[in-house]
């Protein structure tokens, strides 16, 4: 019989009286138990975390800091278990799976580092006009309360970290809700923090079901939210709390642009083999995977039949093989969903070259051209393995096409040129552009969000640390400047 997972209550293990079964969407095996918190349990740790924030806020540094580098050294310890577990629950390939707790430790250790260097203060001088004579203004950042974090299952243990960690270093008390369909890395950040000295209500993770989350997310006592999900969710919870601050990271359909100086044949196999690896990793589950190649007219004929190439060149499989490139989607609806899209495009007039067939909640690597531009695969976000190739006529076409979107999460752009490169900057409404490579890359410490539909806020650990908190200024009066 499988144990029950405990979640965490106010840095203490707890059961509820409810439970559900975690299940692998690769095989349907019961991966774990998890126990679901009462209503009184949810309470408790809204309570516990609201009346312990001023006592975190005043920790000093250096617990917070010791504390956040505790959990990324024992990730690092257990990484392969975790990684194992990551793959289990989710589904993602092993080596993904092992990469994204290397990633996980990563956002620990930053945090830490951050944490120590945190509310130094910045001093300004006022007295530049008469009225400030002998005035020193001292500006400093305060936690603005309580944060809600709301996490999704494509990264199930990252993307925990990066609510979790930029609270601890700022002295938030957070709630961590981890995604149902993926709640057991969640939990092991739990296990990992219940080994530091931190406050006991300063952090809780909840297994809480979906359709009791409006209660939560409207709670008066948990001022900040930090969503990563659909746009439909995030946007629903933004106009549900206006008066809240809302960091909300959503979808996107990333684009990379190949521009006609990246010609040579060493630039279009770099290209094909980064646009077929990132737009099947994670199963296409990741929401700057490769959706849209954006291809110039006079390189799109030798690159397509690389990118089909090294597309069927991607292994699908059992996501526990180490040979495994894509493994399967969440589950067999979201399986089902990428299937149906695929197939309106291609009675819409689309060619499918490669993949396009379902087995259970695995997709084949897919790749189309000719999609029509009011297809529900051109307009949203297909979060699965399927890549359209389009070909534009030089740089301005290129650039529009990227923008012509209601999503500006992240571009890709392949060029040579440093110009080309700070016209693309200036250019495209996205939140980042990422020259010589696919829109995918993403580096933990740097900030993370989109434009337009595809979220507010910035993640990043420090950049998470400043929508955390707000500035408060000190004003000292009658100094001899």
């Amino acid at each position: 019989m499988t144990a029950t997972h405990a979640f965490w209550l106010a840095g203490r293990q707890a059961t509820g009286e409810a439970a559900f079964d975690v299940t692998s969407p690769w095989d349907g095996r019961v991966v774990g138990r998890v126990s679901v918190p009462t209503e009184a349990q949810v309470e408790e740790a809204v309570a516990a975390a609201h009346a312990v924030i001023d006592e975190f806020a005043a920790t000093p540094a250096h617990v917070r800091a010791a504390a956040l580098d505790h959990v990324s050294k024992r990730l690092v310890e257990r990484t392969e278990g975790i990684a194992q577990l990551i793959s289990a629950e989710n589904g993602k390939p092993i080596k993904w799976a092992r990469g994204e707790v290397g990633r996980a430790v990563s956002v620990f250790r930053f945090a830490a580092e951050e944490a120590r260097r945190f509310n130094g203060g910045e001093a300004q001088r006022l007295d530049t006009d008469a009225g400030g004579q002998g005035r020193l203004a001292l500006t400093r950042r305060f936690p603005k309360g309580v944060v809600l974090g709301i996490a999704p299952f494509n990264f199930p243990l990252n993307l925990c970290a990066h609510k979790i960690a930029p609270a601890i270093a700022v002295g938030a008390p957070i709630i961590l809700k981890p995604a149902p369909a993926t709640p057991l890395s969640g939990l092991i950040l739990g296990e990992l923090l219940a080994e530091t000295d931190l406050p006991a209500g300063s952090w809780s993770v909840l297994t809480v079901p979906n359709e009791q989350m409006p209660a939560l997310v409207k709670d008066e006592r948990l001022p900040v939210i930090s969503f990563t999900g659909s746009d439909k969710v995030g946007y629903a919870i933004m106009d549900s709390v206006p008066r809240k601050h809302c960091t909300l990271e959503l979808g996107g359909n990333g684009a990379a642009v190949v521009l006609s100086d990246f010609a040579s044949e060493q630039d279009l196999d770099w290209a094909a083999t980064r646009i077929a690896t990132f737009s099947n990793y994670q199963g296409g589950q990741s929401c700057i995977s490769v959706q849209r190649v954006i291809a110039d007219a006079s390189v799109y004929d030798r690159l397509l039949p690389k990118i089909v190439a090294a597309v069927e060149a991607q292994v699908t499989g059992d996501p526990s093989d180490s040979a495994t490139d894509v493994g399967p989607l969440v589950n067999e609806d979201a399986a089902q969903r990428v299937e149906s899209w695929v197939d309106e495009a291609v009675q819409g007039g689309a060619k499918l070259l490669t993949g396009g067939k379902r087995d259970g909640a695995t997709y084949a690597p897919t790749v189309l051209t000719d999609v029509p531009a009011d297809a529900t695969l051109a307009c949203e976000e297909v979060f699965g393995p399927v890549l359209t190739v389009t070909k534009v006529d030089g740089e301005d076409e290129a650039f529009a096409a990227v923008n012509d979107s209601k999503y500006g999460l992240q571009a890709g752009v392949f060029t040579h040129d440093l110009q080309t490169a700070f016209r693309a900057h200036r250019a495209l409404e996205v939140g980042g552009v990422i020259v010589g490579d696919v829109p995918s890359y993403r580096a933990d410490q740097m900030p993370y969000g989109g434009a337009k539909q595809s979220g507010v806020g910035r993640e990043g650990v420090a950049f998470a640390m400043d929508d955390y908190t707000y500035e408060r200024v000190l004003v000292l009066t009658g100094l001899a400047l």
